[in-house]
């Protein structure tokens, strides 16, 4: 069965996890995904190892289903190569800092020159203007995108997301451009910039924030637990903000994790009140509406609590679940890797690696009827050099060595 992305080369100029997490998902919709790395290889092969000299999991998990070849782009030879490749490619893909492949003499007008149908994608931490130059990581991303200042409780500081909304985040919108790209590629036969930033693709993510900050001007926002209101959107706990409450309660043991979220529909309220034992609050005109309920959120969802504390997660959300409530258990990291549905589902996948053996990684979250996807593990370093430099490129071997011992690859 094809790939619905077979036979699209893509140039992966990216490092660390901006970049390889757009690159994979390309590679998992089945285009050829070449990464290209200095001869030292992407950073992240020795960031954060568990175990000595072998490619660390932070690099397996953002680079599977690609080839790896090094080269170093500074020298004159690298130069050359560089340009057949870029030639041969459908899509560029880079991360570097601003301004840093222009001054490698590859502008995007050259670029043009060497192949007009190159689609060209960069992320970068910010747009233009005044921050266009600031370092970002993953989390200043969400300091400046909105996230972290509506996160967390009102009492307590800003804090910032365990989802990688700042790398991986944006690395989904930049796949979303290159797929326009690539569409609009059919009709207009020419290649174009697609270009994110991980500010935006933060901001993107923080809409409803937005909203919120917009509807402050005609009073407090009702939907939130918070008694006070300021000229910003609060942080507000577990509280959702939407046109739904929810909370997360405690159940037993009273573990970090052994806690149910439970989202209080107006239809759902009955049914809740008779789970909880109390029915007559189904009735009770201080609880039976919406209107009456919101505002003492903070005791609806203690009377919940009351009655989830001494029963398990799992009890609990049979129990919802039974009554068509919304909820879900708080899943810990280890609870995620052992779930058997999800990989059933093929989201949770064991891979084997020649040199790390085998390990545990995400599959893809994209799921096409006509394009399954197989999760194939990260390449070593350089693992691709002969391939694709003498069977695809057509260098002779002796030049080939001859480039491995001046550190071109």
């Amino acid at each position: 069965m094809t790939k619905a992305l077979e036979g699209v080369r893509v140039l992966d100029m990216t490092h660390v996890q901006s970049g390889p997490s757009a690159t994979q998902l390309l590679a998992w919709l089945g285009a050829d995904v070449l990464k290209v790395e200095a001869p030292s290889g992407d950073i992240t092969r020795k960031q954060l190892r568990d175990l000595p000299d072998v490619d660390s999991l932070y690099f397996t998990m953002l680079n599977s289903n690609k080839r790896s070849v090094t080269l170093n782009t500074k020298s004159p030879e690298g130069k050359e190569i560089f340009t057949e490749l870029v030639r041969k490619s459908d899509i560029m893909v880079e991360n570097f800092g601003p301004g840093a492949v222009d001054r490698m003499g590859f502008t995007w007008e050259r670029l043009q020159e060497l192949n007009p149908r190159l689609i060209y994608a960069s992320i970068k931490g910010f747009g233009t203007g005044k921050y266009a130059n600031y370092k970002a990581y993953e989390v200043v991303a969400q300091a400046m995108g909105g996230s972290m200042s509506t996160t967390g409780f009102e009492d307590g500081p800003p804090t910032a997301t365990g989802a990688q909304i700042g790398d991986s985040g944006t690395g989904i919108h930049a796949v979303a451009g290159i797929l326009a790209a690539l569409y609009q590629r059919e009709q207009t036969g020419r290649g174009q910039r697609v270009q994110v930033a991980m500010q935006h693709a933060v901001l993107n993510l923080c809409r409803v924030k937005l909203r919120d900050q917009q509807r402050l001007a005609h009073g407090a926002l009702a939907e939130y637990p918070n008694e006070d209101f300021g000229d910003e959107v609060p942080r507000s706990g577990n509280a959702s903000g939407g046109g739904q409450p929810g909370w997360a309660v405690r159940c037993a043991p009273g573990g970090p994790n052994d806690y149910v979220y439970v989202i209080v529909q107006p239809v759902g309220w009955a049914p809740l009140a008779r789970i909880i034992g109390r029915p007559e609050l189904a009735d009770d005109p201080e609880w039976a509406t919406p209107e009456s309920r919101l505002p003492k959120l903070d005791k609806m969802f203690q009377l919940i609590e009351d009655w989830s504390s001494s029963l398990g997660k799992w009890e609990v959300l049979d129990r919802l679940n039974a009554e068509n409530i919304p909820c879900g258990p708080i899943l810990s990291t280890k609870e995620l890797i052992e779930d058997e549905t999800l990989r059933d589902n093929g989201l949770i996948v064991s891979v084997d690696h020649p040199e790390r053996g085998t390990y545990t990684t995400v599959g893809s979250p994209l799921q096409l009827s006509d394009s399954p996807v197989d999760v194939v593990r990260s390449p070593l370093l350089g693992e691709h050099n002969e391939e694709v430099y003498a069977g695809e490129l057509g260098i002779e071997p002796g030049r080939l060595a001859e480039f491995k011992t001046n550190g071109v690859i």
